[in-house]
């Protein structure tokens, strides 16, 4: 936690949540938390200017669950979330600071769910609402979720909620809200759009500005692989024995994986535990100590229980699985570079979470360096150096000659030289860590497919002279540059294509290929600007918003597979949306294979299996913003 003059102890909340915040180590609140806890305790309403990662979940829960009438089944408070995934993290946040509060519920609700078990559970009641926008409004126009009865409306990351199209839902779920409610807003920005809304909701709002930056991720140095060519597990072991490692943190998702990893490392030679919330705090409090003490050197965890977790010998984070949201990544890896030592964080990414590990990457203004899983000879060589450092130490030991009358004696029983008994005694020493390997390493067959792949794209590129519908994709006469803006905020081919061409003056020919994400876009652009086009390249704005624009290491600027039907494409493997190239414009990507639509609909009115439910995206990527309207089923 951050340095604060005051302690938890001091402010109003009752036994049960300080049991419970002591029970997770918490002693001091963050400074989002110490400015805004005294102020939620009374009732005010509050404006929250505070980035990802700085604590606001518990700002704005200690003073809810503080006052819940727990008699009252009715709910007593709502928290609007952009995401499901982020609505099922605060829930869970909330559950954890609430375990003690014997009866406590609250009920999570989102699209790609089933809303018939959501307006069963509401039936039977709950205290405290987490949803989306899009599902909450759905269930109050289905008349299951009352709110007469409420007494805090929460708005967490609200910015990002409009940035979303969810204006027009936010606004009809404030109207329901009793006049007398305490209303609550999060924001990491303030735009125009927003500040319409605290004006007309917020009554004498505390303004509560701790919007610093969160030096967490300065102090910490980001790497990612992409799962590739081997099992998870065995890229974990990989890096455990190559990283030059003191005591790590494992994040995975579920208490079954933190004991399934932790007994698979275990067998195989490595000091590891599993920690998670179903583990008695008399264990998991002897666990922690056992890993500051160095009995242990790997735990492997889930999020909530390692929140606040203060070992200053850990020295790694790896991220197994990738967090639902930037808050959770920002506190797992500020779990290393503690004592104002360097940690280092490794990420293991799917092809279809690339798109998550840039927003973390964006709302850190941080860069992760992909790196290469080590090769197994390395790995061997590893375990060689470790041997023989671990044999260094005994080279002194008092009892050595008695060792060497015993391999004499070995010798002349078994009939071998000193060097067979040697190799005999080395392969039983390893177990089940060979110091060397028989047969290809499978990373080296996926390191081949790769680059036989990326022939296989220049080849295609080079027979269609080296341009796709008009546009150049060569790097040696254009660099690829990254602009801060996308389809979240309403942005086309043809407003990226006109700014360059009118802000820019660039003719057509000197704009190279397009693709528009979700929330930026890569375009490329001549090597040879002159210094006013690159002067005024840095102040282009597009649509009212500022590009941002900066020179990125990227080329995969090809369109996903599937059919195109009127500039739109199906069945993208990948999850991305973009993939436009020069004045082509499209509508959109639906249906990608991964579940991005979260529940939505497809093109022939079926809704499309979301295979990837409570999976690694952190929202759902949607079209246009005029589709805003039609979303419901989709947050």
């Amino acid at each position: 936690m951050t340095d604060s003059t005051i302690q938890f102890s001091d402010l109003s909340l009752n036994d049960s949540i300080l049991s419970a915040l002591d029970g997770m180590g918490f002693v001091s609140p963050t400074p989002i938390q110490a400015a805004a806890i005294p102020h939620l305790l009374e009732g005010k309403d509050a404006l929250g200017k505070a980035q990802t990662g700085t604590g606001k979940t518990a700002a704005f829960s200690l003073p809810l669950l503080n006052k819940l009438d727990l008699s009252q089944r009715k709910p007593q408070a709502v928290v609007l979330a952009p995401t499901r995934e982020l609505a099922i993290q605060v829930a869970a946040e909330m559950k954890n600071l609430g375990q003690n509060i014997a009866g406590l519920k609250v009920l999570e609700i989102y699209g790609g769910a089933s809303i018939v078990d959501q307006m069963r559970a509401l039936k039977s009641g709950a205290h405290i609402v987490v949803g989306t926008p899009g599902r909450v409004q759905d269930l109050i126009n289905r008349d299951r979720l009352h709110l007469d009865e409420v007494h805090t409306f929460v708005l967490d990351e609200a910015d990002e909620m409009l940035n979303m199209g969810f204006v027009d839902d936010v606004t009809e779920i404030m109207e329901h809200a009793p006049e007398t409610a305490q209303r609550v807003l999060f924001s990491a920005t303030m735009p125009p759009m927003l500040k319409k809304i605290v004006d007309r909701f917020l009554r004498e709002p505390e303004y509560i500005d701790v919007a610093g930056k969160n030096h967490t991720v300065d102090k910490v140095e980001q790497q990612f692989w992409v799962v590739k060519g081997v099992e998870k597990d065995e890229a974990m072991s990989r890096l455990l024995e190559t990283e030059e490692t003191d005591a790590s943190i494992v994040f995975v998702r579920t208490r079954q994986d933190t004991e399934r990893l932790a007994d698979w490392l275990s067998a195989r030679g490595f000091k590891a535990a599993a920690l998670h919330g179903d583990i008695p705090q008399s264990l998991r409090e002897r666990t922690v100590d056992h890993i500051k003490q160095g009995v242990i050197d790997i735990l492997v965890a889930t999020d909530v229980v390692a929140r606040g977790l203060d070992v200053p010998r850990i020295t790694h984070v790896f991220n197994y699985d990738i967090p639902f949201d930037v808050e959770s990544y920002i506190h797992r890896i500020g779990r290393t570079g503690r004592a104002g030592r360097k940690g280092k964080a490794i990420l293991l990414v799917r092809t279809n979470q690339i798109r998550m590990l840039r927003t973390i990457e964006r709302v850190t203004k941080s860069s992760m360096e992909e790196i290469q899983l080590p090769l197994r000879d390395k790995v061997a060589e590893a375990r060689l150096v470790k041997l023989a450092e671990e044999l260094g130490q005994e080279t002194e030991h008092k009892s050595l000659d008695k060792f060497a009358e015993l391999v004499d004696k070995l010798q002349e029983s078994l009939e071998i030289d000193a060097a067979t008994l040697a190799a005999i005694l080395l392969k039983r020493q390893q177990g089940k860590r060979p110091l060397f390997y028989i047969g290809e390493d499978p990373m080296i067959a996926a390191i081949e497919r790769d680059k036989q792949r990326r022939k296989e794209r220049r080849d295609n590129r080079d027979r269609d002279g080296g341009r796709d519908g008009g546009r150049n994709f060569n790097t040696q006469d254009w660099d690829t540059y990254q602009l801060q803006v996308g389809r979240e905020q309403g942005v086309q081919v043809k407003d990226i294509v006109g700014a360059l061409a009118n802000e820019l003056g660039l003719t057509k020919g000197s704009i190279g290929a397009i693709k528009l994400d979700r929330e930026s876009t890569y375009v490329q652009l001549p090597k040879a600007m002159t210094s006013d086009v690159a002067g005024k390249l840095r102040k282009l704005r597009i649509r009212q918003k500022e590009a941002g624009a900066v020179v990125v290491d990227f080329t995969d600027f090809r369109e996903p597979r599937g059919r195109r039907e009127g500039g739109r494409r199906d069945g993208n493997r990948d999850g991305n949306r973009g993939g436009y190239r020069g004045n082509r414009e499209g509508g959109g990507y639906r249906g990608n294979r991964d579940g991005n639509r979260e529940g939505g609909r497809g093109r022939d009115g079926e809704r499309r299996f979301d295979r990837n439910r409570g999976g690694d995206h952190r929202g759902s990527h949607r079209g246009e913003r005029s589709f805003s309207r039609n979303r419901r089923d989709e947050a």
